[in-house]
C-alpha cells in the first residue's frame, strides 16, 4: 500500500452498471471512506482519472469480447489488489444464457449487421482470466457488503462475508418459509446470503441472485423443486439466470435438464 491514501479504480466490463450504482448508492457512508482513499479511477462517478498503479481494483461485469480480455490483464497487472463484485464478474451474469446456445443464430436475430459485432461466443468470469483476491456476490451486490469489502481492504484483514444460506437470513428476520407455508419453489437453500431475504419476505422465493453457498446440496432440492410443481428444464432455466457459470449451479442445470 502506498504511503499516501491507498488508490482505488472501479472498472466496468459487460454489466448494467447496477454493481457501480450500488456503491454510489451508500451515499452518507461513502463519504467517510472518500476520505481514507484516492478514488482514481472511476467513469460512473467521475471523468477525472488517474493511472496506475492502483492499491485496489473493483471490477464489474464479466468478459465477453477479444478486447475484453486484454484489458483485464492490464487492470490486472496495475492492481495490487482486485476484487470482482457481482454476478457479471463473479459468474458470467444474466449474458452467460448465450454460452450453451448457437451464439452465432443468436446474433444475427438481434442485430442488422452481425459481421460488426466483434464478441465472444461466451461470456465468463474474471476469475477464468486472470487472478481474483475476493469475489463479492449479488445482482446486484449488496452495499453493506461492499462497504465491508473496501473497509477490510483498508484495515489489512480478510472481508466477513457470510457463505451461509438465505435459509438463514430468513429465519433471523422471522419470515415464513415460502415453501414450506405454500409451496412456492425457492433456491434459498442453496443461494449464497446477501439479500436480506427480500424475494421471501415478500411472498416470492428466491431466485439466487447471489450464486451458490458453500457446498450447496443441490441434489436434494431437485425433488422438492419438482414437487413443488417446477419442470426439469424450468429448474435448469432458474439456476442458469443469474449465475450460470457458477460451478455448483451449472452442474445444477445440467442435472436436472437430463
Amino acid at each position: 500500500m502506498s504511503a499516501s491514501r491507498p488508490r482505488l479504480a472501479v472498472w466496468k466490463f459487460s454489466s448494467c452498471d447496477g454493481c457501480q450504482l450500488t456503491l454510489l448508492d451508500c451515499e452518507e457512508d461513502l463519504l467517510p471512506l472518500a476520505d481514507q482513499v484516492e478514488i482514481a479511477y472511476f467513469l460512473e462517478a467521475s471523468r477525472d482519472t488517474g493511472p496506475g498503479p492502483y492499491d485496489l481494483s473493483l471490477v464489474e461485469g464479466s468478459i465477453a469480447t477479444r478486447t475484453d480480455i486484454e484489458r483485464i490483464r492490464e487492470i490486472r497487472a496495475q492492481s495490487r489488489v482486485l476484487v470482482t463484485i457481482g454476478a457479471c464478474a463473479t459468474a458470467g451474469g444474466v449474458q452467460a444464457l448465450r454460452n450453451a446456445r448457437d451464439f452465432d443464430k443468436l446474433r444475427s436475430v438481434v442485430y442488422a449487421r452481425p459481421e460488426y459485432i466483434d464478441a465472444l461466443a461466451t461470456s465468463t468470469p474474471i476469475a477464468q482470466h486472470v487472478p481474483v483476491d475476493f469475489e463479492l456476490r449479488g445482482c446486484p451486490v449488496d452495499k453493506r457488503q461492499l462497504l465491508e469489502v473496501v473497509t477490510a481492504f483498508l484495515a489489512g484483514r480478510k472481508p466477513d462475508v457470510p457463505d451461509h444460506s438465505v435459509c438463514f437470513e430468513c429465519k433471523r428476520r422471522g419470515v415464513t418459509c415460502v415453501t414450506v407455508a405454500h409451496g412456492t419453489p425457492c433456491l434459498g437453500p442453496v443461494t449464497q446470503a446477501g439479500c436480506g431475504a427480500l424475494c421471501p419476505a415478500f411472498g416470492r422465493g428466491c431466485f439466487g441472485c447471489f450464486g451458490p453457498k458453500a457446498d450447496p446440496n443441490t441434489r436434494a432440492l431437485l425433488p422438492l423443486l419438482r414437487a413443488d410443481g417446477v419442470a426439469d428444464e424450468d429448474v435448469a432455466r432458474l439456476y442458469r439466470t443469474f449465475n450460470a457459470e457458477a460451478p455448483a449451479f451449472a452442474e445444477a442445470a445440467e442435472e436436472a435438464g437430463r
